[in-house]
């Protein structure tokens, strides 16, 4: 689609309740090519360590009970998440659990954080909402104070410009 642009760092963070962090960001791309950027390990490899390094790995076992895992190379090291999907309806919506691996993360795979990821479309555009339930506000502000929004508009701008690109 020529002429075709992005939405450039237009992720909205919120926090609906004390345990809880909402980002959305509308895409220019039609949502089963968001979703297909969102869960195809070789298109996730291109978006989602923003521009703060690469992706050393990625895997994703896309079916419930599956597991994930990403490991992103950075100046300070490697950084590596994982968790599990909880629920998969293809094109809509996926429930995960993330866990970022550290041997000081406080809590186990049982106390993650599970995300709900929710893609909608209107007139060819996406809008994509995750929703992340961390169980706690301590929790919730760790990872607000992480430093995780500049990476994510990072990430999502490039996840729209992959999904443009997909549109061929």
């Amino acid at each position: 689609m020529a002429g075709t642009t992005s939405s450039k760092g237009t992720a909205v963070v919120s926090l609906p309740a004390d345990d809880q962090i909402l980002i959305t960001r509308e895409f220019n791309a039609p949502k089963h090519l968001v979703y297909r950027a969102w869960t195809t390990p070789e298109l996730v490899a291109q978006f989602w360590s923003g521009h703060r390094g690469s992706m050393r790995s990625v895997e994703i076992d896309l079916r419930v009970g599956g597991r994930w895992r990403y490991v992103m190379a950075a100046g300070h090291g490697e950084m590596a998440f994982h968790g599990e999907f909880l629920e998969i309806v293809p094109n809509e919506r996926i429930v995960n659990t993330e866990m970022f691996e550290t041997p000081d993360a406080p809590g186990s795979d049982a106390d993650a954080p599970v995300t709900t990821t929710t893609f909608s479309e209107r007139d060819g555009r996406t809008t994509l909402t995750l929703l992340m339930q961390c169980g706690t506000k301590e929790l919730r502000d760790t990872i607000i104070q992480s430093g995780m929004e500049i990476g994510m508009q990072e990430q999502m701008n490039l996840l729209e410009e992959l999904a443009i690109s997909l549109m061929g």
